[in-house]
């Protein structure tokens, strides 16, 4: 079910987002070659709690019998991993690799979302591409987040233009309502027919989250029963923002 936020749960909204989004400023200041992915995930734990979060992640059950809960407070995905990547003393991040970190703060029993793509010192045009053709992706779509639009609209536009840009986007994965909970209706796919799904209205909290590879969309779940990547191996990259649907534009909550 859809669920229309009051003008008090869209300030709680906003509050919790503008921590999202200065968790990313934060992130953008310490992540570089060297760290690991574990040490990375310690310290956004501790920004986000001191600043009154709670890393929503942390501990979010797998709903599959054998497979842990998320230990992460971040999700961190490098290279070929696509989504859902666990933090690990052992991985560290080098020179050249494309990093996605995707994490979501709960704060007064509300949701923030978002992702974004690091590029590590020098990188290639491709990965410099890809990773600016995701991000793009997201603003095509949100020209579409406003009222008299279906989601299929969203989806269409980002996939149009991930498409034109000789990229591909992943099918299985998809952006979603959020709130109270992490996931809520309406789910916004990153591909799809104009015209179609959910209608949109003023009220309503979605992420979009285009999720971009450079080679085939096709996937491989590892054996942890989280990490995602890409099957031939190919880059991936990730961009998200939770947003409100008004009267008039969109506005951009985790920015």
């Amino acid at each position: 079910m859809v669920t229309i936020k009051s003008k008090k749960e869209i300030e709680l909204m906003r509050d919790v987002c503008k921590l999202v989004a200065n968790t990313y400023d934060y992130v953008g200041s310490i992540i570089k070659a060297g760290m690991s992915t574990y040490e990375l995930d310690q310290l956004v734990e501790k920004y986000m709690r001191d600043h009154g979060g709670i890393p929503a992640e942390k501990g979010y059950p797998s709903g599959i019998k054998g497979v842990p809960d998320f230990p992460g407070s971040i999700c961190s995905s490098i290279n070929d991993v696509v989504i859902h990547g666990i933090p690990s003393k052992n991985e560290i991040i080098k020179d050249g690799d494309i990093v996605s970190i995707d994490t979501v703060i709960l704060k007064n029993g509300f949701n923030g979302d978002a992702a974004r793509t690091f590029l590590i010192g020098e990188c290639s045009e491709e990965k410099k591409k890809l990773v600016e053709v995701t991000k793009q992706a997201f603003f095509e779509g949100l020209k579409y987040a406003k009222p008299g639009y279906r989601v299929g609209d969203i989806s269409h536009a980002v996939a149009e233009y991930v498409w034109a840009n000789g990229f591909d986007v992943i099918r299985e994965f998809q952006g979603h309502g959020i709130g109270r909970e992490m996931h809520e209706d309406p789910g916004v796919p990153n591909y799809g027919k104009a015209g179609h799904g959910c209608k949109l209205e003023p009220g309503m909290t979605i992420c979009i989250e285009p999720m971009v590879v450079a080679g085939k969309p096709d996937i491989l779940e590892l054996d942890d029963g989280w990490t995602i990547v890409t099957e031939d191996g190919r880059m991936s990259a990730h961009y998200e923002n939770t947003i409100l649907i008004t009267e008039n534009e969109p506005e951009i909550l985790t920015i």
